[in-house]
């Protein structure tokens, strides 16, 4: 048996909604949230990246874990927004934590689901008996070029996971990946904005590959959507993933509790981890979750969780992520906005 012994997510308290970011564009603000079905995103504070919304998420997955951060045998970072292009993030957060030195480390990169990669390979290494536990994180603070449709859904947050073999939360029962070549979202070297293919980005894209991992993890393990309890998607906006979980068979309310996106915004490497917070947060021993991640390039990871006793233990431990998304919000203009993403440049000449 292997899964998570301890989990935590961090959003910060910074907000925008799609009124401000359209009535700065001329945009139809009612037709990007018919559209995306989101209205408002989270924004990172002037002094926030990827490291220190990782190493909030992971603080929170110590504590419910009880163990001791020396203990952890690898940190794994997945991102799009790694802070630096060379020097990894992944050792930023396992020094903060206390993990280091005896610890191996590295940073992944896969959109949107760089932090699914992580998972999988936490618990492929805890199952061979490697280490004891390892910590797999996705965060980001995603960007969206002005007046592309991004902005107004690229967000910022983050999820950790300790994995382990004893003392388990949720048991990890099954996993798959599924994957091809097909190029509907980028950023070659030296861009600051992504850039995506439109429409190209729902069936041959998030559709095709969401559904392929779903339809082979669910054959592979016997079992049916009326099984679960729970299932969340990688959310992109807040049409995709209620969509997707309905052409797999599964009905809204399994999917309603990890569905933050409207509030939230897309966050990228932790979308359907954070997802993945908020339904351990609530849920009940003995459930069954179905997590699909999903990102550009394309690919999608696949994981079935059933839920133990001890997961009753550890959910008033840390934070829940719904506090972190409905609480002590601070709403921005697009002023302070641009201001916090660096979107104005200043050229001192």
């Amino acid at each position: 048996m292997v899964g998570i012994v301890g989990w935590g997510a961090y959003i910060p308290r910074y907000r925008i909604k799609l009124e401000e970011i359209a009535k700065i564009w001329g945009a139809d603000a009612e037709a990007y949230r018919r559209g995306l079905q989101i209205y408002q995103k989270s924004v990172p504070g002037t002094d926030q990246d990827t490291a220190t919304i990782s190493v909030e998420a992971a603080k929170n997955a110590v504590t419910r874990a009880g163990i001791d951060p020396v203990d952890i045998g690898a940190v794994y970072v997945g991102s799009e927004s790694h802070p630096y292009a060379v020097k990894p993030t992944g050792t930023v957060v396992a020094e903060a934590l206390g993990a280091t030195p005896d610890c191996h480390c590295a940073d992944f990169e896969f959109a949107c689901k760089a932090g699914s990669e992580g998972m999988f390979v936490a618990l492929a290494e805890v199952k061979a008996g490697e280490m004891k536990y390892a910590l797999a994180i996705g965060a980001d603070t995603s960007q969206g070029a002005p007046g592309d449709a991004l902005e107004y859904s690229a967000s910022a947050g983050g999820a950790a996971f300790i994995m382990g073999a004893d003392d388990l939360a949720a048991e990890c029962l099954f996993t798959h990946s599924y994957m091809t070549d097909t190029p509907d979202f980028w950023r070659r070297e030296h861009e600051y904005y992504p850039q995506h293919a439109g429409r190209f980005t729902g069936d041959p894209a998030y559709f095709k590959h969401i559904m392929g991992a779903g339809k082979a993890i669910l054959e592979k393990s016997g079992m049916k959507p009326g099984d679960f309890a729970y299932a969340v998607f990688h959310q992109p906006n807040g049409k995709f993933p209620m969509k997707v979980g309905k052409m797999l068979g599964f009905e809204k309310e399994q999917l309603e509790t990890g569905w933050l996106v409207p509030w939230l915004g897309n966050t990228y490497s932790g979308a359907s981890p954070v997802g993945l917070t908020a339904i351990l947060d609530v849920a009940k021993p003995g459930d069954l979750i179905l997590m699909v991640s999903y990102g550009s390039g394309a690919g999608s990871d696949a994981f079935i969780w059933k839920t133990t006793e001890r997961l009753k233990e550890l959910q008033g431990l840390a934070p829940h992520t719904r506090d972190y998304l409905d609480k002590n919000q601070i709403y921005l203009d697009y002023g302070q906005y641009a201001k916090h993403r660096g979107k104005i440049i200043m050229n001192t000449g």
